[in-house]
């Protein structure tokens, strides 16, 4: 009889062999997939799935009848008979992985095994709204699949990765304040019905802590705190292991964290709009442009406001590039942001108590001339050793390969689980 992986317990109403076949033929294509170049030999497999060397070897042979995995002899053993390696047929199977703003739609293609064959970014017309997006959602997939020589019948499944607040059982977005329009609309039946595959939805940032513990730089971290800063600023959280998002989809909201600072506090404090939150009016990129302006002018430095006050001009890359060079001004700016996020981040540190912090968005871009001044103003902010703080490598592709991984883990498991 097969066996469960140690450690584990089916459902009661599931204990014959066939049930308990299909739980480990699940463990084992897990496992497989989540290796290294989703390769492994099968005391690795038994290793990684509790099981005993019978029932691996037969999850295997299931998976190999069922066109997903192949065997290959290891040739790099000197001594005895040498050893298979399982390897998962990564083209049996594909699923895209779309990070969608208001700005730019990013869809990424992969193979089972997570690999990326077509990465295509569409920016958005101006003025779009939520409304508009379901038909260039659908139009960018298109593309897409096309350019990685598939149709959408090779599809197993969509991970559309969004702004805002997201009732993943209902496939709707419910509140999304940067994408006027865009909370309450049918987005996934409407894909489903074009694309005749299932459609998931989820928070984007949510979405993008998934990527870091994947191919980022917090793999296999247990206790993750990633915050993506820019215009707006989300969180996303990974406790022992796995995503975290509260009862009501909204944990870990980090931008509508009220500091309480006082009205004439020097950043100004802009009013609420397009529903930013107190922390982002606080040091999210309008405010940090907001702040470099003011504490620029009067001559202090003139190089720089002239960069910061060009006509049309929004972007603040020039502030870390004059705070790198020693632009004393520029400094003084940046440790007064850095400031301010860290007391926002400590109190989110001292409530998680997370082994690692990532920092993605574009304020990522700055690095250790941002982050440095950051870790300096947590010292004492918590009652244990200052939390590693990190620049996410994964830059603008984190959403969409965390909406990879989210759209095979819901349904590659699915597709195991029928086979026999």
């Amino acid at each position: 009889m097969a066996e469960a992986p140690r450690g584990t317990r089916a459902p009661l109403a599931a204990t014959g062999p066939h049930v308990l076949r299909q739980i480990n033929n699940t463990a084992v294509f897990t496992a497989l997939r989540q290796a290294v170049s989703a390769i492994a030999r099968v005391s690795e497999l038994m290793t990684s799935t509790g099981l005993s060397r019978p029932a691996v070897t037969r999850a295997l042979a299931d998976l190999r009848d069922a066109d997903l995995v192949e065997l290959v002899t290891d040739d790099t053993a000197r001594i005895g008979r040498p050893a298979q390696r399982a390897r998962l047929r990564a083209a049996f199977g594909h699923v895209a992985g779309v990070d969608v703003d208001r700005h730019k739609i990013l869809v990424k293609i992969a193979n089972v095994a997570g690999g990326v064959l077509v990465t295509h970014r569409v920016n958005t017309p101006p003025r779009t709204t939520g409304p508009d997006l379901p038909a260039l959602i659908s139009t960018a997939l298109e593309q897409a699949v096309a350019a990685a020589g598939l149709t959408h019948a090779d599809l197993w499944a969509v991970c559309v990765g969004t702004p805002g607040i997201v009732d993943r059982d209902h496939g709707e977005v419910v509140l999304a304040p940067s994408i006027p329009g865009w909370a309450g609309l049918p987005v996934v039946p409407q894909l489903r019905d074009q694309l005749h595959c299932p459609v998931l939805i989820d928070n984007d940032v949510n979405l993008a802590v998934l990527a870091e513990r994947w191919r980022g730089t917090a793999i296999g971290v247990e206790s993750l705190v990633f915050v993506q800063w820019g215009e707006r600023i989300g969180t996303g959280l990974i406790i022992d292991g796995a995503p975290y998002r509260g009862a009501h989809a909204a944990a870990g909201e980090l931008g509508f964290l009220d500091l309480g600072l006082p009205p004439n506090d020097p950043t100004g404090r802009p009013a609420a709009n397009e529903g930013t939150g107190p922390f982002e009016r606080l040091v999210g990129a309008a405010a940090i442009h907001e702040l470099a302006v003011a504490m620029t002018a009067g001559g202090r430095d003139r190089d720089l406001h002239a960069q910061l006050t060009a006509p049309g001009e929004r972007d603040i890359a020039p502030l870390f590039a004059a705070a790198a060079a020693g632009s004393p001004v520029a400094v003084a700016v940046v440790d007064r942001v850095a400031a301010r996020f860290a007391q926002g981040l400590g109190a989110l540190i001292l409530l998680m108590d997370p082994e690692q912090v990532v920092i993605g968005g574009g304020l990522s871009r700055a690095g250790d001339t941002l982050l440095d001044p950051v870790r300096r103003h947590l010292v004492g902010r918590t009652l244990s050793s200052p939390t590693e703080v990190r620049a996410s490598t994964l830059g603008e592709d984190a959403v969409a390969l965390g909406a990879i991984r989210h759209a095979l883990d819901a349904t590659a498991v699915r597709r195991v689980a029928s086979i026999g």
